[in-house]
């Protein structure tokens, strides 16, 4: 008898499971639906069965918020060597971030110099860049130490340029928190790092970028547009100023930010707007730098167009803006980092098409550029738990969902 009744709970219907892990954290549906920014009645549906949970978005944010892996949810065994390891490493980051340095703190393994934080602070950027998201993790609670020392009246870098690699420290914590489903911790990073701008208008930029993305994580698209753009407008755009090469892709980036915010907000004229506004600034950036070191150019917001349009329910254009913008070499030279997580956001799209072949060829692009973006974050696993869901796929898809713990029910 213990068998069925072992098979029958992982067949149970993904609303039983929420109902089911809701129940047992101590949680009333009105506390979970405030947890999720859903109605106590949206709650009672999907626990019910009337309404499906099949979106892969709010199947993350339900399994964050239930303190699962999305696996769980979709009835998959999740492998658990990679997710503990990543788990760990934000723990350690946790800890981090409550620590705060003080003038009787013991003494530690500071970089000797400025330059020698900068550098170190650089290689994280550079390996988050190519997706090297475990090795960021592992090595941020010592920048995020060495960063807040560093800006101490006694420190080595006090002022103005210490603030600026803090805020830095703080930008790159919180983009890979919402990478891995950290969404709540990552607001409060990014919420100390605009604290630590204190005003200044490149800094307060810097930091905005990584508050736009968890605002948009935690489904509040006004607020994350509201961030992007105010703290776009310090830093002067008006034509007869001629920008430096990375402010000029900050501001562009500001803007795409705040299109793609628009998007879920169901707000197509400021879509619109702020899209054209970041396609400027990316010509402008194309024809005086030659290069995508900074990471922003035309192809970066034709990619944007893409997700946007997805979000606004033209899944036809999404494609279609996707193949355009994927067929250059502009593509090709884009870091690692941000191909992978594009194409684990097409995989939705695809999805939403009724293309799962599509999509499970878009998972296996993403792994190919950047293993870490489908093998660590809870959105890939959710994605590809939903081609198995789709139907029969081939053998390469196949093996990749074995790898990551995940097996057709």
């Amino acid at each position: 008898m213990t068998a069925p009744r072992q098979h029958n709970r992982r067949e149970l219907p993904i609303g039983r499971r929420v109902a089911q892990l809701r129940v047992r954290r101590g949680m009333s549906q009105q506390v979970f639906a405030d947890r999720i920014g859903r109605s106590k009645s949206w709650v009672d549906k999907v626990e019910r069965g009337v309404r499906t949970l099949d979106r892969l978005p709010m199947i993350e944010t339900v399994a964050a918020a239930l303190g699962v892996a999305p696996g769980v949810l979709v009835g998959r065994k999740v492998q658990r060597a990679p997710t503990t390891d990543a788990t760990a490493a934000v723990e350690q980051v946790r800890e981090a971030l409550t620590c705060y340095d003080t003038p009787g703190a013991a003494d530690r393994d500071w970089p000797s110099s400025v330059t020698e934080l900068d550098h170190r602070i650089g290689y994280a950027q550079t390996a988050y860049r190519h997706a090297h998201h475990l090795q960021v993790l592992r090595m941020l609670p010592g920048l995020l130490a060495a960063a807040r020392h560093a800006t101490r009246p006694d420190g080595p870098a006090s002022g103005g340029p210490a603030a600026l690699m803090l805020v830095h420290v703080y930008r790159l914590t919180a983009q890979v928190l919402v990478k891995l489903g950290e969404a709540h911790l990552a607001w409060l990073v990014a919420d100390r790092a605009m604290t630590t701008a204190a005003g200044d208008p490149r800094r307060t930029a810097l930091a905005a970028v990584p508050l736009a993305q968890a605002l948009r994580a935690l489904h509040r698209g006004r607020l994350a547009m509201t961030a992007a753009t105010t703290a776009v407008r310090p830093l002067d755009l008006a034509p007869h100023r001629v920008l430096a090469p990375d402010d000029l892709a900050l501001a562009g980036t500001l803007f795409t930010e705040a299109a793609l915010a628009a998007a879920t907000c169901g707000d197509v004229a400021a879509v619109d707007d702020l899209t054209e506004r970041a396609a400027h600034l990316a010509a402008t950036h194309a024809e005086r730098h030659h290069h995508d070191g900074y990471g922003f150019g035309p192809v970066v917001v034709d990619l944007a167009r893409a997700l946007a349009a997805a979000r606004l329910g033209d899944n036809h254009l999404a494609v279609a803006l996707h193949h355009r913008a994927t067929e250059g070499d502009a593509w090709q030279r884009l870091p690692a980092e941000h191909r992978a997580a594009h194409l684990i956001d097409m995989t939705r799209v695809h999805l939403d098409l009724g293309d799962h072949h599509a999509a499970g060829r878009a998972l296996l692009t993403a792994d190919r550029i950047a293993p870490a973006e489908v093998r660590l974050r809870p959105a890939a696993h959710a994605a590809l738990a939903a081609v198995l869901r789709a139907g029969p796929t081939p053998a390469d898809v196949t093996r990749l969902a074995a790898t990551l713990g995940l097996a057709r029910t």
